[in-house]
């Protein structure tokens, strides 16, 4: 069984705001899924589902992020789940918006849901990081998080979230580059191989009619001289 993480805080107070951007993930694979409905236990909301033909439990710790571990812990108590089968998918400031990146291990660099995970079960879980963007100062970052995502940001948001959501069933089964490879797929997709004809300039066009052989009649060359 994996245990799939999002972290954000709970209500619609903080709904749409940049730090929930992990729930927002889960909604899109539950949605997406057929997962069941969501219900309240572990100190969490958590659905039930199949990805790639392993059984997941989507997990939204409704602890506040400070607190996030607690319900992790819990949950993966109660499955005797070890950290290597838990993925948390959470918001990252030190990515371009849009971006993601998959991390196992490692440390927290002050997110403090991650912190709070950390505290409970260790740090050698997996991560998706979902990009957010930097304010530019630390002063600004509590207040930035905490924000909504912003009208212009809709585009590239849907595409992240769908692309996660395509590539969930690989997350499950462990494939972190084919997951990845189906996020890339969604936020920048390739360019078509057909390119449109270079437009030609007026010169050019002067020039290629003046080198073509002249197919007029010696009756249409008279009568043209007289146009």
């Amino acid at each position: 069984m994996k245990l799939f993480v999002g972290l954000g805080n709970p209500g619609p107070k903080y709904e749409r705001n940049r730090h929930n951007i992990g729930f927002m993930a889960l909604d899109q694979i539950a949605s997406d899924h057929g997962f069941s409905p969501w219900k309240s236990k572990f100190q969490a909301l958590i659905s039930e589902g199949t990805l790639g033909g392993e059984k997941v439990l989507l997990l939204k710790p409704q602890t506040f992020m400070n607190l996030s571990g607690q319900s992790v812990g819990e949950a993966m108590r109660f499955y005797k789940l070890t950290p290597a089968d838990v993925v948390v998918l959470h918001d990252e400031l030190d990515l371009a918006p849009g971006k993601a990146r998959m991390k196992q291990g490692g440390g927290h660099a002050g997110h403090n849901g991650l912190r709070s995970i950390h505290s409970h079960i260790g740090a050698d879980y997996a991560r998706v990081r979902l990009g957010i963007g930097h304010p530019g100062h630390k002063d600004a970052v509590a207040g930035y998080v905490l924000r909504d995502f912003p009208k212009a940001d809709e585009g590239w948001l849907d595409d992240l979230m769908r692309g996660i959501s395509d590539g969930a069933a690989e997350l499950a089964k462990g494939n972190g580059g084919k997951f990845m490879n189906a996020v890339a797929l969604r936020v920048a997709p390739p360019r078509s191989s057909a390119t449109k004809p270079k437009a030609e300039a007026p010169a050019e066009k002067a020039a290629r009619e003046e080198s073509a052989p002249d197919a007029r009649s010696p009756l249409e060359k008279l009568m043209d001289k007289f146009k």
